[in-house]
């Protein structure tokens, strides 16, 4: 630490430079990794939701709505089937909106539809499903999500492809400047460097206080810029709560690992910092270490 410390001293400016151009880069990297989260929990909140949902007329009997959704299973093309009668829907009316009485005291459970919340057993079944469903007499209106989650992993694809391509030039850029920046701090040791050389002194011995500094850089450069993300994350909490409001939780789900996204959670949060931490000091140890080979050897 102390010759990290000697070394910062000796060459401020440039290990200013090196601070600031990690700092930037690993603020952008955390505003696209959160965003990417954020977008793949909510595709996955909204492919969890009934993929199609049929809400009947109110005069509908229940027994027909019944030999629907028989008809449904049968096809084979139809995961599960969940009856929501009138009481059901009024219920779920109410917990909506258990904070507005007025709201409560205009609908009663005669006026709100049935439905069914079905489940496709491939996403390419949907269509389908809703034509089949809006032919069916008793049927009032039939919601099909296919559009939304279409639009969603069509902005997916579209900001992974966008990332990929700013993160490539952006690292490119970075480990230039790096290695330039390192490059000249190590021309400054250049006598210091042959003496030690002559003293028989290895590569991995005189490369190891630029590696060590490049490993300070990049750890508190991303300490810096997750304290700053934060701070302006936790200030818009409340906006995005409002924005959000009835969506209670987002989860990216990994297979052998479910990540909360939303809300803002103590887990996610040593995740992202992790991310960001091992992702800066692996760029700024990669710039350091090709710059003090190209000029060692």
């Amino acid at each position: 630490m102390n010759e990290v410390v000697k070394s910062i001293k000796r060459t401020p400016y440039q290990s200013l430079a090196s601070f600031l151009v990690l700092f930037f880069n690993l603020f952008l990297a955390l505003i696209i990794v959160f965003s990417m989260s954020f977008l793949y929990g909510l595709l996955n909140y909204v492919e969890s939701r009934p993929q199609v949902t049929v809400y009947f007329q109110t005069k509908t009997d229940s027994s027909d709505i019944f030999k629907l959704r028989d008809t449904l299973m049968a096809s084979g093309k139809v995961q599960s089937v969940k009856y929501v009668s009138q009481e059901d829907a009024f219920n779920i009316y109410k917990e909506m909106n258990k904070d507005n009485p007025l709201l409560l005291e205009m609908v009663s459970s005669d006026i709100l539809p049935a439905s069914l919340e079905i489940y496709a057993t491939k996403p390419a079944f949907l269509p389908e499903i809703a034509e089949f469903l809006k032919k069916q007499p008793g049927v009032d209106e039939v919601n099909f999500q296919k559009v939304i989650i279409d639009r969603l992993l069509t902005l997916t694809s579209i900001i992974k492809k966008s990332s990929f391509v700013f993160f490539s030039f952006l690292i490119f850029i970075t480990i230039i400047i790096l290695m330039t920046i390192t490059t000249f701090k190590v021309a400054l040791k250049k006598d210091e460097i042959e003496l030690l050389r002559l003293l028989g002194a290895t590569e991995g011995y005189i490369e190891k206080p630029f590696l060590n500094e490049a490993a300070f850089f990049g750890f508190f450069s991303s300490i810096f810029s997750f304290a700053i993300f934060s701070g302006i994350l936790f200030y818009l909490a409340t906006f995005m709560g409002s924005y959000l409001k009835g969506i209670s939780i987002l989860i990216i789900d990994f297979g052998f690992y479910k990540l909360t996204v939303w809300p803002i959670n103590l887990e996610f949060m040593a995740v992202i910092f992790s991310l960001t931490a091992v992702f800066g000091i692996s760029l700024s140890v990669i710039a350091s270490l090709f710059a003090t080979k190209k000029y060692i050897k």
